[in-house]
């Protein structure tokens, strides 16, 4: 590794992070850069902010606004480079060079993100500008910069005695070795987990396609002859809708839910570490537990406040559930007591398999018929970016001239309705051994007038890849993913904030998950399905019977779909509810979950977390994360089904109704409290009704 005093000169030619790119958007560089040049980025951009924080900690002159809370938000440009390109290729195209640095990483920037926030010099001036803020005369999104980092400088421990400080670095850097070594056991688990299949015929009910895909993910693990099925990163996984064998089935079920238990790839020491040090570092920050830490700073407050909603919606979800399942047991007695076979007892593994039959003598369809239109192209260029032309009138152009770091991303320039420039929108929807399970929205550039910057964003799904000239046929749930995510790049794209610190998606996680859930609607709204809902071969629109027939299956399976999360969620919060001293060791933590959910009213057998614990990324993979945050989607989506009841109110799919809800809701960022957005849009304080119709939650 080079030295800082050698990142200048000769370095910066070669070395493409250090100096601003010249692509559109300052995209990175990606034909450039090579593993071996994050190393000195990170170390030579770490030493340039340090120089950039002495600076303005040391300067003589008396704090003001531009020369302390200003120059704070232009500091650190080189490493937020380095950082952006870094985490998410480590997220989407990581390699075992990449994750060496990663572990080698985390301490380090944790003590240097500790080195500013608990420096007392410059937190001196922050604090002396934040007691007289009311007579600077600042505009209001200058007000709440001025605000909000003050608030962070205090959340960071600012005011904590220097023994204190010394505690708290330590426990900072603890947390960011535990929780990248979290991410990267799970990244492993989840791919030694695979599920090898000796006979086609085991794999029978699913597609000769998804067969194919089978048996290339056996070749490329030198398993010529076998079949595999690679695991996402859920408890639940996708061929077991279809999967006609039950030993199969539960061989897949087992495997996924069994991940993190013991062996080799066995994360309950690490919970175990994590979860004692965050409530160690609540109390040390003031807290009586590191929920009432992380609630403090989002929307909903209190912890108090996250477990009354969770409680309102528990007992209803449990209870669809319950009545989904006696539909499938029915229906599995039935085609015993026809074929003379010997009934069984509906277990977790077929769920899916048997809600896919209800789910077809329900609604006359099932997935297979369905699947051939929704091509993965057409959903994306005639749906998802369709839909945002007619709500927003943007524009967009496909740019193959533009480097990228994967061979399937797309990059995408997109414009405003006037016809200026908006940003760039990458699309990274294919699975990879390489790439963390689950669907995200990443920035690799970041909106702000005040450095002169437009948006670059990046969506990454996993959808696994067909063999070469086949066809990427989506589910439809896939699809409904496709439309979330893009949800959470239209509120990074149209950012229009001064201050980097509040651009985009930079709002509570409770509020973060707002537009992307709004952004759902569109996938069914009827003309954008017409235009995109086409059959992959023949270009014939999907049938208006079977098209209602989607429409009207939206509510189906809500009891499952909502119980698995409320289960995730619920975890969450009693995992981070918990004071010090009262967490469980590693061989008590699968007792520990039992009885959480046991306590939360949720241990439904037939239904597991959607998350458990041991592979539970949204909480562990990260020093902060979603950890006691999990209630975010829930709590946003109270938010989205509201504004879905406004569209429809409002004469939906309407240029009108897209500037406005842009105008209020998606440029602000965090440039003003996010509840206020919402109540300036809406009209009224959020309402839990249309959830729970939304959701066929609605009980007598």
């Amino acid at each position: 590794m080079n030295s800082p005093a050698s990142a200048g000169g000769a370095q910066a030619a070669t070395n493409p992070l250090l100096t601003v790119s010249t692509l559109p958007y300052e995209l990175p560089p990606f034909d450039e850069i090579t593993n071996a040049h994050f190393a000195p980025a990170f170390e030579a951009g770490m030493a340039e902010e340090q120089r950039e924080i002495a600076a303005i900690a040391n300067n003589a002159s008396p704090a003001t606004f531009d020369n302390t809370i200003v120059a704070l938000e232009r500091c650190g440009q080189l490493l937020n480079r380095a950082r952006a390109v870094f985490f998410n290729l480590t997220s989407s195209n990581t390699n075992p060079d990449l994750e060496k640095l990663r572990s080698e990483l985390a301490p380090k920037l944790s003590a240097h993100s500790d080195s500013i926030y608990l420096n007392p010099a410059l937190f001196a001036r922050v604090s002396a500008l934040h007691e007289k803020r009311a007579s600077l005369g600042l505009d209001p999104e200058s007000l709440r910069l001025l605000d909000r980092t003050y608030t962070l400088f205090v959340r960071a421990g600012a005011r904590l005695s220097d023994n204190d400080k010394v505690t708290l670095r330590r426990m900072n850097e603890q947390l960011s070795t535990l929780t990248t070594q979290f991410s990267q056991t799970v990244l492993k688990g989840v791919n030694a987990a695979a599920v090898v299949f000796d006979k086609a015929s085991d794999l029978d009910g699913l597609s000769e396609q998804q067969i194919a895909v089978a048996a290339e993910a056996a070749r490329s693990r030198k398993l010529e002859g076998k079949w595999v099925i690679a695991l996402l990163n859920t408890t639940g996984q996708p061929p077991l809708s279809q999967l006609k064998n039950r030993a199969s089935r539960e061989r897949i079920y087992k495997a996924s839910l069994d991940r993190g238990w013991g062996g080799e790839f066995d994360t309950t020491k690490l919970i175990a570490q994590i979860v004692a040090l965050r409530a160690d570092r609540a109390v040390l920050l003031g807290y009586p537990t590191h929920a009432a830490y992380v609630t403090e700073d989002e929307t909903a407050l209190t912890p108090d406040a996250v477990n009354k909603m969770l409680a309102q919606l528990a007992p209803p979800a449990v209870a669809n559930a319950k009545q989904e399942a006696a539909a499938m047991q029915a229906l599995i007695d039935a085609q015993a007591k026809t074929n003379g076979t010997q009934a069984f007892k509906l277990a977790p593994w077929d769920w899916d398999f048997y809600a896919e039959q209800v789910r077809a003598a329900k609604y006359a369809y099932d997935e297979s018929q369905v699947r051939p239109y929704f091509e993965m192209n057409r959903v994306l260029v005639d749906g998802v970016l369709f839909a945002a032309h007619e709500l927003y009138g943007i524009t967009f152009k496909e740019r193959k001239d533009l480097p990228v770091y994967q061979e399937d991303v797309r990059v995408f320039e997109l414009w405003n309705a006037d016809g200026s420039p908006l940003g760039l929108f990458l699309v990274d929807w294919y699975a990879r051994d390489n790439k963390r399970g689950g669907a995200w929205m990443n920035s690799f550039v970041e909106q702000s007038r005040l450095l002169g910057k437009r948006p670059v964003v990046v969506n990454n799904l996993n959808i696994p890849k067909p063999p070469k000239g086949q066809p990427t046929l989506l589910t439809f749930d896939e699809v409904t993913t496709a439309f979330h995510e893009f949800g959470h790049a239209v509120h990074g794209l149209f950012s229009n904030v001064k201050y980097p610190q509040f651009s985009g998606t930079s709002v509570p996680r409770d509020f973060v998950e707002f537009p992307s859930q709004y952004n759902e609607m569109w996938a069914t709204e009827p003309r954008v399905l017409a235009n995109y809902a086409k059959h992959y071969q023949t270009g014939a629109a999907m049938p208006g019977e079977l098209m209602d027939k989607v429409l009207a299956a939206s509510k189906f399976n809500q009891g499952f779909a909502t119980t698995e999360y409320l289960a995730a969620a619920l975890l969450d919060q009693a995992w981070h509810q918990l004071p010090t001293g009262k967490t469980p060791s590693a061989t008590d933590a699968a007792a520990f979950e039992a009885n959480a959910l046991k306590q939360a009213g949720v241990d439904f057998a037939p239904v597991p977390p959607r998350y458990r614990s041991t592979y539970f990324s949204h909480v562990f993979a990260s020093p902060i994360g979603y950890s006691a945050g999990y209630y975010a989607y829930i709590w946003s989506d109270v938010l989205a089904r509201d504004t879905q009841h406004w569209f429809k109110a409002h004469g939906g799919l309407k240029r009108e109704n897209g500037d406005l809800l842009r105008q209020k809701v998606l440029s602000q960022g965090f440039s003003v409290d996010s509840l206020t957005i919402f109540k300036d849009f809406y009209g009224k304080a959020p309402d839990i009704g249309p959830l729970l119709e939304s959701r066929g939650l609605v009980t007598e």
